[in-house]
């Protein structure tokens, strides 16, 4: 059986291509809510500064973010268009291997483009 890296009893991962963005999110992943919160809160304002100077990509987030609604929103506080923080961790766990990850910015913008493509 080969190992993963020099000096590593891991087996080497198989088809998997991490990238630097996923590299940050798992550097990113944090224990504490507090500090989750933390970086959500960072997330959200990189990515609002980012759509004051490029509109279209507002458009595209504002459009991914209702994409993301749960259902019923407007019944439950804090009546925001809010996704399910289960839905949100799952998402986490199956794009970057951990559920408490916060994605990189440059993730959350190629994916709105995307949307908006496909759309």
């Amino acid at each position: 059986m080969q190992t993963g890296p020099v000096g590593s009893s891991r087996p080497p991962a198989v088809g998997v291509v991490c990238s630097n963005a996923a590299s940050a999110a798992f550097a990113s992943v944090n224990r504490s809510n507090e500090i989750s919160v933390m970086s959500w809160l960072r997330l959200t304002t990189v990515l609002a500064l980012r759509s004051l100077r490029r509109p279209r990509l507002g458009a595209d987030l504002v459009g991914v973010a209702w994409r993301f609604r749960a259902r019923g929103w407007y019944r439950r506080f804090p009546f925001l268009p809010l996704p399910p923080r289960e839905y949100v961790q799952w998402r986490m766990h199956t794009a970057y291997g951990h559920h408490d990850a916060v994605p990189p910015p440059e993730d959350v913008e190629r994916y709105a483009r995307w949307v908006r493509r496909t759309s």
